[in-house]
């Protein structure tokens, strides 16, 4: 029986001889697109390689923290000093000894911060100007004019090291007829604006010096901030303070992390000592001088203000002998709108900056005030290249009084709530005293650079602006001495709304008839007007009342 599907068919056999056995053309692609990876990858490692070996000669300690590690954190704001550490106490066994690594027990670090861009170049003339530790032991002034590029770097440097301090408009701007901002300096870590200059130094500064250290005199801001930020960079530092110097100041530069020496009774002792000292050991004596460096890093205060405040019409800062802050910060205000009006603002009793302008070099005024009040504002001009930039840039250098800055103080207390030093009221001063009458409805930005006031003169000084502002009086009359008399007296202050802060009683010595009392009474007003008001009232009831001229 024959199959439906009939026969089955032949098959068909391929008899041509097998070709050669080839990979897929796209296995042969991605072979060879990895061998190029892996030969730029060796190129490349091999050029890094190279790199790194060229910059090891300058940087020797790549292991190390950069120094915007020590002091910035990531989503925190940014803050001075180490993140959860303290600085190591320097405690040598001699003083003339010290500067070897192993009195620290290898505690000693030091590194330097590379600033890659065109701004490296621009500084080494003004970096040129620090001294090497083999020839002098002190900061030379560096007679050459700074650059805007010089105070950029600068800035760049810095930025992690201080603040950026706020500058805000300020409460006592309708009381003056003008918009008033207020370049908080004070809120630095050290009370000051001297950080940034004395960081600016330090971190310029080679690293064997790094390594002796530094070494200053005085209980000055400048010290104060030396002692801080040598502390913060592992540069051993060392203060040379005189035997009277206010223990709370020799403390706080303890705490910052520098050796206190307390020598000599005053304060040329001191600086001769640590001049000594320097020469002997090697280290690098440090006194507020004008180098380049030095007034770069205060130039960042101006550099900092034109970006905070758009449209600038006017700057106040202090001045005096030290005028660096003036100096650096006018360059940089002029650089990037020469239409700012930049003013000086320093004392009646010491006008130094004045008297060095008109004989074209700096002076030393024989009437500064030593006193501790004062601080750097009657210091004298310390160089001929602060004075330079001075006489060049600045528009106007105006002169106060001592109760101007008293009262300058009493307006910051009351509407800043900022408690400040003479040196950081002298700029608002020429504002209160009604020097500057040209700025009226203008945009004026105020330096307050420093809040270092003791707690013994602070009282001193609110209680003398208080009398100087007319809100404390003192009166004395005579009543007779019966009962009721003093009571009536008390009447009529509670009647004007006077406050009594003090009444005193004189029976004794009373060159009045007998049975008389002289009653002395200190009061507290609201303002002049108020004053004048209880005046007359007390002169309506008492003809004979004798007031306590100011």
């Amino acid at each position: 029986m024959v199959s439906p599907r009939g026969a089955p068919r032949a098959r068909h056999t391929d008899m041509t001889p097998p070709g050669p056995l080839l990979p897929p053309f796209g296995v042969v692609v991605g072979v060879l697109l990895r061998l190029v990876v892996y030969l730029v990858a060796v190129l490349y490692s091999y050029a890094e390689q190279l790199f790194l070996k060229k910059d090891d000669n300058k940087i020797k300690k790549q292991d190390k923290p950069a120094i915007c590690d020590l002091h910035c954190c990531k989503d925190v704001p940014v803050r001075n000093g180490l993140i959860g550490q303290k600085p190591p106490s320097i405690n040598p066994e001699r003083l003339k000894d010290f500067g070897e690594e192993d009195y620290l027990n290898g505690d000693v670090k030091t590194w330097e911060m590379k600033i890659v861009s065109r701004n490296e170049e621009l500084l080494r003339d003004a970096l040129s100007c620090i001294p090497q530790p083999s020839s002098r032991t002190s900061l030379a002034s560096c007679n050459k004019l700074i650059r805007f590029e010089d105070i950029s770097a600068a800035a760049f440097k810095i930025q992690c090291g201080v603040q950026k301090t706020p500058c805000m408009y300020s409460r006592l701007s309708k009381q003056y007829g003008m918009d008033i901002y207020l370049k908080k300096e004070f809120l630095q870590y050290t009370g000051s604006v001297k950080e940034r200059g004395v960081l600016y130094l330090l971190m310029s500064l080679p690293q064997e010096q790094q390594r002796k250290g530094v070494i200053v005199a005085l209980d000055s801001n400048f010290s104060m901030a030396v002692a801080y930020h040598a502390a913060e960079l592992r540069v051993p530092v060392f203060v040379i303070v005189p035997t009277g110097t206010a223990p709370a100041r020799a403390r706080l530069c303890r705490d910052y992390g520098a050796m206190v020496i307390s020598y000599g009774a005053t304060a040329k002792d001191s600086q001769l000592h640590a001049r000594r000292l320097a020469q002997e050991n090697g280290y690098l004596y440090l006194e507020e001088e004008d180098s380049a460096v030095y007034l770069a890093g205060l130039g960042t205060v101006g550099l900092e203000m034109y970006e905070q405040v758009p449209k600038l019409d006017a700057v106040i800062f202090p001045a005096g002998g030290h005028c660096g802050l003036l100096a650096g910060s006018a360059a940089a205000l002029k650089h990037l709108n020469p239409h700012i009006s930049v003013i000086g603002v320093e004392s009646e009793s010491f006008p130094v900056l004045q008297q060095s302008l008109k004989a074209g070099h700096p002076t030393e005024d024989q009437a500064c005030n030593n006193h501790h009040f004062y601080g750097d504002v009657s210091g004298v001009c310390f160089g001929s290249n602060s004075l330079q930039l001075t006489g060049k840039l600045v528009d106007k250098v105006v002169a106060v009084r001592e109760e101007d800055i008293l009262i300058s103080m009493l307006r910051l207390l009351e509407y800043e709530r900022a408690t400040v030093d003479a040196e950081g009221a002298i700029a608002l001063a020429a504002l209160v005293a009604g020097k500057l009458p040209e700025l009226k409805g203008k945009r004026v930005a105020v330096v307050i650079c420093s809040g270092n006031l003791e707690l013994y003169l602070l009282q001193q000084c609110i209680a003398r602006a208080l009398t100087l502002d007319n809100r404390v009086c003192r009166f004395s009359l005579v009543i007779s001495d019966c009962p009721g008399d003093m009571s009536k007296l008390l009447e009529i202050l509670a009647r004007e709304e006077a406050r009594v802060l003090d009444i005193k009683q004189e029976r004794t010595f009373v060159t009045s008839e007998l049975f008389t009392v002289e009653v002395t009474c200190t009061v507290e007003t609201r303002d002049k007007l108020h004053t004048s008001q209880l005046r007359n009232a007390l002169l309506e009831r008492y003809p004979r009342t004798a007031w306590t001229e100011r």
